[in-house]
C-alpha cells in the first residue's frame, strides 16, 4: 500500500498534542485512589482544585515504556500483531441486545449468544482477533464478564480480547482463567474505560492496577461524545480523548514500565436533536482516521472502530454508514477496526451483520491494498499479442493470473447478475411485440396478445 492519506497536518497533531498536555499539567484529571495518588505525586504529578495534574514530561516519559508493537496469541497457535503494518478486524464487544432480521425485533442475549457468536466470528474469514461480543442479561453484573471471557474462549481459537472490565477483581478472574491456556500477557487483553470528562474512579483505577501488574496488554477505551462529555469542536474532543488516554498510560506505566499498550479511540457525535450518542455520522470516520494519527505519532498500535451506525435494521443507513467509517481509518493506516457485527450504536448485535460485515471488509481491504504498477502490471505486451490475434483478453495467462492474484475481489453475497424480469412479464413482452402479434392473429384469427394479458391480469 502506498503513504496514508493524511487527515491532519503535522501542525495539527503537534497542536493537539500541545493542547493535551495543557490540559493534564492545568486543568488535571479526577483521580482519588490512594495508592494511585501516592505513585503519581511521587513522580512528579502535582494537585489543583482536587484533580491530579500530570507534568509534561511524565506523560512523554511513559510514552517512551510503551512498545511499538503488541501480540495477542489464540490457543489454536494464531496470532495478531498491533503494529505490524496490516490492517486487522475484530467484532464489537459487549452488545446487550440480538437482533432478528426474520422478525425486525430485538430481544436480550443470552450466555448461549456469547458462544454462538464467537464461533461465528472464528468462522470469518475477515476476523482476525474476537471480542465477547454480547454481554448476557441472564448473569448477574459481578459474573458478566469472566462469563463472556470463558463462553468466547470456549468456541474460538483465534486470539480473543477480553471483555471491558470496571472492577480489579474482574481482571484477577480474567488472569486466572487466562492462565490456563497460557501466559496472561500472550492470551488476552483488557480494555478500560476512564469515565469523560477526565475521571477515574477508584474502580476502575485499580482495574488498571491489575492490568498492569499481571503484565497484560492494555488499552485505554475512553468514550467521550462530542457536545455532550466531551467539546464538540472536533479538535478539542481529540485532544480530550488523547488526555484521558495518555493519563491512564502514565499510571499503568508507573505500575509496570514496559507494559505492552495499544491506543483505543471511541469518541462519538452528540445528536443534537436528542442528546443521543452518534456512532454512524460521517464524523465517527473523520476523527478515528484522525486518532490514528495522534496515536502512530507516539509510536502507538491504535484501535478505533470501523464498523459502526445507528441503524436498527440491515437497511440502506446500516450499509451506508458503517461501510464509510470503515474506508476512512483503513485508509489512514489503522492498525485495527472494531465493530464488527455492531448494530444501534453499540447496543444490538447481529449474527447475519457479521457475515455482511466480513463482506464489507474484504473490500475494505482490497482498497487499502491498492495496486502494483510495473513493467507486468502495465501490460504493454499483452495489449501487443491480444491487438494481434483475436482482440479479447479472455484466454490470455496474464488475465488468470491477475485474477488468481486477487486484481478483482470476487464477492459473496453481492448480487452482480443480469436483471432478470419474471417469465410471464418477459412473455408478455415477447407477445406484444407488433412482429408476433401480427403472425399470430394470422394463424389464430384473433389477437393472441389481448388473450395472453386477460389470462395474466391478475399476476400483472
Amino acid at each position: 500500500m502506498t503513504s496514508p492519506p493524511s487527515f491532519l497536518s503535522s501542525d495539527d497533531i503537534r497542536a493537539i498534542q500541545d493542547a493535551t498536555i495543557s490540559i493534564l499539567s492545568e486543568v488535571g484529571v479526577i483521580l482519588t485512589h490512594p495508592l494511585a495518588r501516592e505513585m503519581l505525586l511521587a513522580a512528579g504529578a502535582t494537585l489543583k482544585a482536587g484533580r491530579v495534574c500530570l507534568p509534561a514530561d511524565l506523560a512523554n516519559d511513559s510514552l517512551a515504556f510503551c512498545p511499538k508493537t503488541v501480540t495477542l496469541f489464540g490457543r489454536g497457535g494464531q496470532s495478531v500483531t498491533l503494529g505490524d503494518g496490516n490492517l486487522h478486524w475484530h467484532n464489537l464487544g459487549g452488545a446487550r441486545d440480538v437482533y432478528e432480521p426474520t422478525t425486525g425485533q430485538r430481544r436480550p442475549a443470552v450466555v448461549q449468544d456469547v458462544g454462538s457468536a464467537a464461533r461465528l466470528l472464528d468462522a470469518l474469514p475477515a476476523c482476525n482477533a474476537i471480542t465477547p461480543f454480547f454481554t448476557p442479561q441472564d448473569i448477574p453484573g459481578g459474573l458478566m464478564a469472566p462469563v463472556m471471557y470463558l463462553h468466547t474462549l470456549a468456541n474460538t481459537t483465534k486470539p480473543v480480547h477480553g471483555p471491558g472490565v470496571q472492577r480489579g477483581i474482574e481482571v484477577q478472574f480474567l488472569i486466572r482463567m487466562a492462565e490456563v491456556i497460557g501466559s496472561p500477557a500472550e492470551m488476552l487483553t483488557i480494555g478500560i474505560s476512564p469515565i469523560s470528562p477526565l475521571t477515574f474512579p477508584d474502580d476502575l483505577v485499580e482495574a488498571i492496577i491489575a492490568t498492569a501488574r499481571g503484565g497484560v496488554p492494555f488499552g485505554p477505551l475512553p468514550c467521550p461524545i462530542a457536545g455532550a462529555t466531551a467539546p464538540l469542536s472536533l479538535a478539542g474532543a481529540l485532544a480530550q480523548q488523547n488526555a484521558e488516554v495518555l493519563a491512564a498510560i502514565v499510571l499503568a506505566q508507573l505500575v509496570n514500565p514496559g507494559l505492552p499498550i495499544f491506543y483505543c479511540g471511541r469518541l462519538a457525535m452528540i445528536e443534537p436533536r436528542s442528546g443521543s450518542a452518534v456512532w454512524g455520522g460521517v464524523e465517527l470516520g473523520l476523527v478515528s482516521a484522525a486518532t490514528v494519527q495522534i496515536a502512530h505519532s507516539y509510536g502507538l498500535p491504535v484501535n478505533v472502530y470501523g464498523f459502526s451506525t445507528n441503524a436498527h435494521d440491515l437497511g440502506l443507513q446500516n450499509g451506508s454508514e458503517r461501510a464509510l467509517n470503515a474506508v476512512v481509518p483503513a485508509l489512514a493506516g489503522v492498525d485495527e477496526l472494531s465493530g464488527i457485527g455492531e448494530m444501534a450504536a453499540g447496543v444490538m448485535g447481529s449474527y447475519t451483520q457479521m457475515v455482511i460485515d466480513d463482506e464489507i471488509a474484504a473490500g475494505v481491504q482490497r482498497l487499502r491494498r491498492g495496486f502494483s504498477v510495473d513493467a507486468d502490471s502495465l501490460a504493454v505486451e499483452v495489449i501487443a499479442a491480444v491487438m494481434d490475434g483475436k482482440r479479447n483478453f479472455l484466454s490470455q495467462a496474464h488475465t488468470v493470473r491477475y485474477l488468481r492474484a486477487g486484481e478483482l475481489l470476487v464477492t459473496k453475497l453481492v448480487d452482480r447478475r443480469e436483471w432478470f424480469e419474471p417469465t410471464w412479464q418477459t412473455l408478455l413482452r415477447f407477445c406484444q411485440t407488433p412482429a408476433f402479434r401480427e403472425h399470430a392473429q394470422a394463424l389464430a384469427g384473433y389477437d393472441i396478445g389481448d388473450q395472453f394479458r386477460i389470462h395474466f391480469n391478475g399476476a400483472e
